[in-house]
């Protein structure tokens, strides 16, 4: 018996086994060859006997093992025709169990040792010592090698070489390899495809093709020796290298005698340390003998060696950057890769590695050749598919479903996919319909799902397999192993796997000597697809789980780790499965209904639709759009599609035509249009292909240097089919002839087109005029951009004869590099596109003229003096030219004259610019020539030291004005531009041009000879004091100028105070602005010419413009001299220059340094200056006896009206004309350091003024000795308005003497004085005797011992009427002593105190505090902090008083000392006023009993404050007893229902009140109607005030019957509540019986127009009516148009805000208050005027206040209304906020702010004034002093514009919040 079949127990199995594989030997070779892939099976062929070979092979499976063996059962099993009854017994005998012996041991059956060479016995082994050999050493090494060589050739024949078995496994059909596209992805590219060419010639660049003959070829020796093939997975990098291995074999790469092939997936199995020649021969091949020699060989011919190590990415533990190992040094596998790329091992040798596309290790060299791998084109598809069909008849049906079905096309473009659609095709056509592969194969899962469904068997059996794949899969995944064996997966899934193809085997090496079978699935996208499918199928997965896995890689493969993960495509197989499609497959596979299937594809969905809403960068973009794409969900695209940015940028990762075909299909869902944009990303040559038909891209841009002409073929067979396209851009490519060829076709099919961009592109100039010549075909065409490409002088000047023939090209920009042409499309296509929005980018597209015009820029070309000729030839026959910029060529002297002769003839109508182009100053004069030939030149701007030339001009007459219109917005600037517009006055600016005295006569000549000037700039020049005095003289015959700028040309003093003569010689010269020190030297004309001096800041204006109000009638001469060091006799030669000067004159000195002898010599000439009107000296250090210099100046000159000095630095003279009325002087000496010696002397200068209106000696040094010796002159000082003592170091004492003074000065009125922080401290005066004064003190930290003498102080002031010491440290103990201190012959005292205890101390504290008074109580008002109370000498008690005083002591309550002392103190009590204060119980019984005292009591207040209902009780108890109430105050208290019925309590009785104020108060209805029942008996009510009682028309109803009994009614108050309009008829009918009524107060109360008709009707009759508040009601015009045909005629105040009061109401209203002599307030705030306001052409005499916020006034509107407030001389208060004001009102504004006396305040906040605007407002503050502020947030102001506005001007408030008003000076 055999022994095999002895050890397996039974003899007819294994012969039944024997004779059935003897019948099939080629399976049975292809199973061994799978599980045994290190075997030689040349070996069993030499058997003869063919039984014997199928023992021998039987006997090798059997010997690997159980696993194995069991395996191999279950293949024979499954895939041959086996009888039931062996299949049956020999799955129980050796498909199950786990005992398996080993086999016997015979002579021929031993067990073989490890083989090291995978196959291969060392011969030296079995074989006995070598025989002696005759040759030499040296041929003994050569031969050995040469046998290894061959060796390896053989070796590599065996693996690679011979037929993959086909018929039972479908997938390893063999066919011929069918190459990849390849492209350089790095700029290095080590050597080019053209012969010749090497590394660095830029034919090599990034993006070009190569071939794989190109990568081995000879001339590759000159480049790189290490490349790096890349490419996703799929695309074939693998079968690349075991391909290159055949190829090798065969003899085709012979310039290589060596290759070594390694897998670093096998190499991370190897956890031993290696040297090279271990990991050549243990882990590869080793040699027959001598390995020393072999390595040595290979070392000396190392540049013949290739080492190919696939899978990079896979590489585990990489060493560090420093790492390396030498020769015979161990180290990890990836450590001797590293020293292999760097050279440190086997020097000279080719290193070929393959990676997906990521961050590469460290340990590759720079220099390195990166070799993109791309799938698929179209023919490369067919071909493949050519070669996978046997047929003609299957190769054209299979061809035809790949040209039918676009998805199947574009899944077949990576190679692993397209053998699996192949496969798929194989099995399905002979059973479907032409183009039914539609609907079989649409997505990349289902045709694995097609594969998986051809190639399985039918049964229980095969799904439970593929179930037990998929989980072996996925926890595979999860752990990372993606090699196996042969214990890691049961044999029958083995067999299942090895029957269907969807494994594979190879020997695997952990070492030396240690090798074994190892399994892996064939490729990692099935591994995945079996993954996904385990978690759709298996119950074990809920659903949180399978959500879980729906995740998105963010792969920035060009930065991020080399590493990937495993996980790459399983969320794309997961959404695959969730497709309907797939649910019957999942279905049958499960065992399961399609409902607990659909239940795990709706969460798949579900997770996804989450993803689908988010912000995803590109690359999980992209992978999403491959999952949706897989659900085939229409709703789930759409969704995507809606939630994709406008601009889609897609930014340095690869991208490949699957990836751009799945963009598209998402893209396909969206409804509006998209911009795509791929930057630096490597794009698959044929992926423009998959955008056919993409007609929502609007936008699409690609950036790359892998662009190359395929690209660009690709691209223009898809451009024609995207309708929607507009902006095309292809920059930074490798496009040739070729592939502009291609485009250049394209584009004339794409007539929507308008911006395409060619930039970067390395074009020629036959490249660029094709482009330029379909520029006709292109109808909608705005933008060509053909920047940074190769272009030469004779296509840049075919460009220009383009430009200026073509009439759609507006602008040809030629800038070094970049050339951009702008074009405007005809007339008709622009009409079409006018709703169409802009391009992104082209910012200068606008709506055209009908006559068009030419923007030609070409600057910095190299154009000399011979080209211009050339060019001004082709301009003459062109069009209009708007601009012609010639600057930074090298036109020089001659060029530069014939472009500006030429210029008139050209019709350039804005500017020519021919900077930079070597002028000198001999050519100046020459431009200068010329262009004054012309007529239209508006500036002309040349600098020899900037380089440059500008010439500007004016538009022609009949385009002026519409030029001007689309320049100045409506707002911006408004100018009063006359009827007939003015030719326009040139400026010439010849600044820094060297020009000298010598050359003014010519300059002048050709200056005076054709144009008048407006501007005349000669800054930066030599021309001197020679010079100067030269052009002084012909300035005359210049013409009038606007300005005249003579900066930096060396002027003395002297010349500069000559020039002042220019004042009374030169009409038009009014300011002469000198800075000495900078040279800076201006002569202007009016005030508008200042933005000159200050570098652009503010704009300019034409020649003819004028700002109303601002002419030069009104504007003075100023003289500005800054940064010089006059002396006396300097001073004394100006002032006599200056006599001779026309007036008024301003004179503005900044002096570095004056002496105390200069100023005197300057303030002596003041008087001989009679037109003198302002003298400033600022910023100009002066002697500490100058207070006291400008004090003498008001007896010397006695036209100084103000004199201000702040700090010894800025001195402020102003003077009044002779002409004028004599009024008031004004001293403001501040900061000057006077001290108390200084006082004297200055009050004996001041006594001699005739009238001081305000003298402010602030800041100073005076102290109380200096306080005391001022007191004492104060009276004989003619000071009438103020006096300004703050910031003086005065402490108490100061003040006591204060107050000891003021009886002395009969004159003064009020005195304020402040010790805090910021010390303050005024005395006010007036023209008489005052009889009554007050005196404020606040924080003055008074003490106890200061009572008595603070006391015996105003004991002595017997004329002060008013005293309040606010936060002055009076305690508890200090106040009583001082009210008991103060002692009067006769008057009355008002005492004011305020200090933060009284807040806590309660009301009843603050009553002993009042009893201590000496003097009787007639007034007491108590708050919150403050307690005031008035005072009557000598005290009287009234004999009623003392009656109830001695009858309350019969009572000895618990407050009857104190009850008694305030009936005695209080015996005259005429008002007790009681303010948030909380009324307590002991408070309130103490009223209680000392209120029926007070006999004279008129008046009681108790407001905003906190007491109880039995405290109100008390209070009402003790008012009852108070007959001679007749006012009652109780708003804005917290009482209850209880309450508020003890109050109306209070009222019984009450019939003799006059003021009742229950506002803020709650009236429900009961008490309503108790109130009216009380208010029926108040006959004589003067003034009622129920605001905030929420009282309805109900309630207003019962009040007005009330109100006809209230004749004497003056004023009502009932805003705030909801009276309607049916409470508003009932007022309107009882308002006309109250005839003594002047105040009525509806605000905020419902009222609509019916209603405002009625009150309007009712209050005609009202003749008393003073004011009138309807503010917040709905009256709208109506109620207006009423109320102005009959306004009552002594109308003091009108409130209308927020009534929805339109123009023609205002208007009528507006023509009725004109000329009202009461008037002072009127409010129209928040109604929309649209720009009719009121205009008051009489005039409002006594108007304070107007205010008239968010009334969408514009400027138009606002001229007759500014106008009109110079009519109202009292106005104090205007506001114009959230408005539509610009630059013109505030021109408007400007003008009238002098002359409005009193106004103090003005509001334009949220307005759209400008820079320009704020300034005009700053120029009218500084001629109107008393305005206090001037409201400017919210602006078209930038922050540091406002801020140096605000630093000129600090009355203008730019701020958020209000700043606190400045106090005016000088009123």
């Amino acid at each position: 018996m055999d022994p095999i079949s002895f050890q397996l127990g039974t003899k007819n199995q294994w012969s039944w086994l024997v004779r059935l594989l003897s019948n099939d030997p080629e399976w049975l070779s292809a199973k061994v060859k799978f599980f045994l892939p290190n075997m030689d099976l040349g070996s069993w062929n030499k058997a003869t006997d063919p039984t014997q070979r199928v023992v021998l092979q039987l006997r090798e499976l059997h010997t690997q093992g159980l696993a194995t063996w069991q395996a191999f059962i279950h293949c024979v099993c499954m895939e041959l025709e086996v009888p039931l009854e062996l299949e049956v017994l020999l799955l129980s005998t050796w498909g199950h169990g786990d005992e398996f012996s080993n086999p016997l041991k015979t002579g021929e059956g031993s067990q073989p040792e490890p083989q090291l060479h995978c196959g291969f016995k060392r011969p030296h082994q079995s074989c006995g010592s070598p025989p002696q050999l005759k040759q030499s050493r040296k041929q003994q090494l050569a031969e050995v090698a040469k046998r290894y060589l061959q060796l390896l050739r053989t070796s590599a024949q065996q693996r690679y070489g011979g037929k993959l078995p086909g018929p039972g496994q479908p997938l390893t059909f063999h066919q011929a390899y069918v190459p990849t596209i390849l492209q350089w992805s790095r700029a290095t590219a080590p050597f080019d495809t053209q012969e010749g060419a090497v590394m660095g010639s830029p034919k090599a660049e990034d993006g070009t093709d190569v071939s794989i003959q190109d990568l081995f070829s000879s001339r590759a020796d000159k480049g790189p020796r290490v490349m790096v093939l890349l490419g996703k997975a799929g695309m074939g990098k693998t079968t690349l290298t075991r391909w290159l291995c055949q190829k090798w074999a065969d003899g085709q790469l012979d310039r290589f005698q060596a290759l070594f092939l390694f897998e670093f997936r096998q190499l991370n199995l190897i956890t031993d340390v290696l040297t090279l020649p271990q990991l050549l021969f243990d882990l590869y091949l080793s040699p027959e003998a001598g390995p020393d020699a072999v390595f040595r060989y290979l070392e000396e011919n190392a540049n013949g060696v290739l080492l190919i190590f696939d899978g990079l990415e896979e590489a585990l533990h990489p060493c560090s950057a420093g790492e390396t190992v030498g020769p015979e040094m161990p180290g990890p596998a990836f450590a001797l890769f590293s020293g292999l790329c760097r050279g440190t091992l086997l020097p000279g040798c080719r290193v070929m590695a393959t990676s997906r596309p990521g961050k590469l290790p460290d340990c590759l060299p720079t220099e390195a050749a990166m070799i993109h791998m791309w799938g698929f084109d179209g023919p490369r598809v067919e071909e493949y598919v050519g070669r996978f069909f046997s047929t003609q008849q299957s190769q054209e049906a299979a061809l035809a479903e790949l040209r039918a079905n676009r998805h199947l096309r574009s899944m077949c473009v990576v190679p692993a996919l397209c053998r699996v659609a192949c496969l798929c095709l194989h099995h399905l056509l002979p059973d479907i319909s032409p183009g039914q592969s539609v609907a079989r194969l649409p997505t990349v899962t289902q045709n694995y799902v097609q594969m998986v469904l051809a190639l399985s068997p039918q049964g229980h059996r095969a799904a439970t397999s593929l179930m037990g794949l998929g989980e072996v899969a996925l926890r595979s995944l999860e752990t990372g192993k993606v090699i196996f064996s042969a214990g890691d997966i049961p044999p029958s899934m083995m067999a299942f796997g090895a029957a269907l193809g969807l494994l594979t085997s190879f020997c695997i090496c952990k070492g030396p000597g240690r090798q074994e079978t190892g399994y892996a699935f064939t490729h990692l996208s099935l591994q995945e697809f079996l993954a996904a499918l385990h978690l759709m199928a298996s119950p074990k997965v809920d659903k949180d789980t399978l959500a879980r896995r729906v995740t998105l890689n963010s792969r920035w493969v060009l930065r991020t780790k080399a590493r990937l993960g495993l996980f790459d495509h399983l969320p794309t197989f997961l959404a695959g499965l969730a497709s309907c499609a797939c649910r019957p497959f999942l279905s049958n596979l499960t065992q399961r209904g399609e409902a607990w299937v659909a239940t795990k594809q709706a969460t798949v969905i579900q997770a996804l639709k989450k993803l689908a809403i988010r912000r995803l960068t590109g690359p999980k973009v992209i992978e999403l759009c491959h999952c949706v794409g897989e659900t085939q969900e229409p709703e789930l695209a759409s969704l995507m599609a809606r939630s994709l940015p406008y601009q889609l940028c897609f930014h340095n990762f690869p991208l490949t035509y699957a990836d751009l075909a799945a963009l598209t299909n998402i893209v396909g869902h969206r409804d509006g249009p998209i911009h795509l944009d791929f930057e630096g990303c490597p794009l698959e040559p044929c992926c423009p292909e998959a955008l056919e038909g993409c007609g929502q891209v609007e936008n699409l841009s690609f950036k790359s240097r892998r662009c190359g002409d395929a690209f660009a073929e690709a691209l223009s067979r898809s451009l024609p089919t995207m309708g929607s396209l507009r902006k095309l851009g292809l920059a930074g490519s490798k496009i040739t002839a070729r592939g502009i060829h291609h485009l250049v076709q394209a584009l004339p099919l794409c007539p929507h087109l308008e911006e395409v961009s060619f930039q970067d592109n390395q074009l020629k100039d036959q490249e660029v005029r094709n482009i330029v010549e379909v520029l006709p075909c292109l109808p909608r065409l705005r933008k060509l951009d053909l920047s940074h490409n190769d272009v030469s002088m004779s296509t840049l000047l075919y460009l220009t004869k383009v430009a200026v023939t073509c009439p759609t090209i507006r602008m040809l920009q030629v800038r070094k590099a970049d050339l951009i042409i702008l074009l405007s499309p005809p007339a008709e296509t622009a009409a079409e596109l006018r709703g169409a929005p802009d391009v992104q980018g082209n910012a200068s597209q606008r709506k055209e003229a009908p006559s068009r015009s030419l923007v030609l820029r070409l600057q910095k070309c190299q154009l000399t003096s011979c080209h211009v000729e050339m060019l001004i030839a082709q301009l003459r026959e062109g069009r209009h030219l708007d601009e012609v910029d010639l600057s930074g060529n090298q036109l020089e002297n001659e060029g530069c004259r014939l472009m500006a002769e030429a210029a008139s003839q050209l019709h350039i109508t804005r500017k020519l610019d021919l900077s930079d182009n070597g002028l000198s100053v001999a050519g100046v004069h020459c431009v200068l020539r010329a262009a004054s030939a012309g007529r239209d030149l508006a500036d002309l701007h040349i600098s020899l030291l900037h380089k440059t030339v500008v010439l500007t001009f004016a538009p022609e007459l009949e385009e002026q004005k519409g030029i001007q219109e689309r320049a100045v917005p409506p707002d911006s600037l408004m100018l009063q531009v006359p009827c007939e517009l003015p030719q326009f006055s040139p400026r010439i600016r010849l600044t820094h041009c060297g020009l000298q005295a010598e050359h003014l006569e010519q300059l002048c000549t050709a200056l005076g000879g054709s144009f008048s000037l407006s501007h005349l700039d000669l800054s930066g020049n030599a021309l001197g004091d020679k010079g100067a005095a030269q052009l002084a003289q012909w300035l005359p015959g210049l013409g009038t100028l606007q300005s005249l700028n003579l900066s930096e040309n060396g002027l003395s003093l002297d010349t500069v105070f000559s020039l002042a003569q220019c004042f009374s010689t030169v009409q038009w010269v009014l300011h002469l602005d000198i800075s000495f020190e900078s040279q800076c030297v201006i002569l202007r004309g009016d005030r508008r010419a200042r933005g000159l001096s200050a570098a652009g800041s503010l704009p300019e204006f034409p020649a003819g413009a004028q700002i109303s109000g601002f002419d030069q009638r009104c504007v003075p001469r100023s003289f500005c001299l800054k940064e010089c060091r006059p002396e006396p006799l300097s001073l004394v030669h100006l002032c006599e220059t200056l006599k001779k000067c026309p007036g008024p004159l301003e004179v503005k000195l900044s002096c570095m340094v004056l002496s105390e002898q200069s100023l005197d010599t300057l303030l002596g000439h003041l008087p001989w200056l009679p037109q003198l009107s302002l003298l400033q000296l600022s910023q100009t250090p002066l002697s500490a006896r100058s207070p006291l210099l400008l004090a003498h100046l008001f007896s010397l000159c006695p036209r100084v009206q103000k004199v201000d000095l702040r700090s010894l630095h800025d001195v402020t003279l102003h003077f009044q004309a002779s002409k004028e009325q004599k009024g008031g002087r004004c001293g403001r000496l501040t900061g000057c350091g006077l001290s108390e010696k200084h006082v004297e002397p200055l009050c004996e200068l001041l006594r001699k003024c005739e009238d001081i209106r305000q003298l402010d000696l602030s800041a100073n040094q005076l102290g109380d000795e200096g306080l005391r010796r001022l007191l004492k002159h104060l009276p004989q000082l003619p000071i009438s308005g103020s006096l300004n003592l703050s910031d003086n170091s005065i402490s108490q004492e100061g003040v006591l003497c204060l107050m000891g003074t003021l009886s002395s000065c009969p004159r003064v009125r009020e005195a304020s004085v402040n010790l805090g922080s910021e010390q303050s401290f005024w005395i006010h005066f007036s023209r008489q005797e005052e009889a009554g004064k007050t005196l404020r003190l606040g924080k003055c930290s008074f003490g106890p011992e200061h009572m008595t003498r603070l006391a015996a102080g105003l004991s002595r002031a017997w004329r002060l009427t008013e005293l309040t010491l606010s936060q002055c440290c009076l305690g508890l103990k200090d106040l009583p002593v001082l009210l008991s201190l103060v002692r009067w012959p006769v008057g009355l005292l008002r005492l004011r105190v305020e200090e933060p205890w009284m807040s806590r101390a309660g009301l009843f504290t603050l009553l002993q505090v009042c009893a201590q008074a000496s003097g009787s109580v007639t007034e007491m008002n108590i708050s919150e902090s403050q307690l005031c109370v008035q005072l009557k000498f000598p005290r009287q008690e009234s004999a009623e008083a003392v009656v109830l005083r001695l009858a309350h002591c019969d009572l000895e309550t618990h407050h009857s000392p104190l009850v008694r002392q305030l009936m005695q103190t209080c015996t005259w009590l005429r008002q007790l006023s009681l303010s948030q204060v909380n009324l307590c119980q002991s408070s309130s019984l103490l009223l209680r009993s000392f209120l029926p005292s007070l006999g004279t009591l008129k008046t009681f207040r108790l407001a905003s404050s906190c007491v109880s209902s039995e405290g109100l009780a008390h209070l009402a108890s003790g008012l009852s007893h108070c007959h001679h109430l007749d006012e009652l105050d109780f708003s804005n208290n917290e009482l209850g229902e209880e309450g508020s019925r003890v109050l109306m309590g209070v009222l019984e009785g009450k019939f003799w009140l006059k003021r009742l104020d229950l506002s803020h108060f709650p009236l429900g209805d009961p008490t309503l109607a108790v109130l009216t029942q009380r208010l029926s008996h108040m006959t004589l009510l003067q003034s009622l005030c129920l605001s905030r009682n929420n009282i309805g028309d109900s309630g207003c109803y019962h009040l007005s019957k009330t109100l006809n009994a209230a004749t004497n009614l003056e004023e009502l108050s009932l805003s705030h509540n909801q009276i309607g309009d049916t409470g508003a008829q009932h007022l309107a009918a009882v308002l006309p019986r109250l005839p003594v009524l002047r105040k009525i107060d509806l605000s905020a109360n419902g009222i609509s127009t019916a209603g405002g008709v009625w009150l309007a009707e009712s209050l005609a009759l009202c003749k008393n009516l003073e004011e009138l508040m309807l503010g917040c009601n709905a009256l709208g015009d109506p109620t207006a148009l009423e109320l102005a045909r009959g306004l009552p005629p002594y109308l003091r105040v009108l409130h209308l805000r927020f009534n929805h009061l339109g123009p023609e109401g205002v208007l009528r209203l507006g023509q009725a208050l004109d000329g009202c002599p009461h008037l002072e307030e009127i409010s129209l705030a928040e109604n929309s005027l649209a720009g009719q306001v009121p205009r008051f052409c009489q005039g409002l005499p006594l108007l304070r206040h107007i205010d008239l916020a968010s009334c969408e006034i514009d400027n138009q509107a606002a001229k007759p209304l500014v106008a009109s407030f110079v009519l109202c001389p009292a106005l104090e208060d205007i506001l114009l906020s959230w408005n539509l004001l610009g630059d013109e009102a505030a021109a408007e504004l400007a003008q009238v702010l002098p002359r409005m006396d009193r106004l103090k305040r003005v509001d334009l906040e949220k307005n759209r004034i400008t820079a320009y605007g704020a300034w005009l407002l700053a120029e009218g503050l500084a001629q109107g002093p008393g305005i206090q502020v001037i409201r400017l947030w919210n602006n078209h102001i930038a922050p540091d514009v406002a801020q140096r506005l605000q630093s000129q001007e600090p009355r203008l408030d730019f701020a958020f919040f209000p700043n606190q008003p400045q106090a005016p000076w000088g009123t």
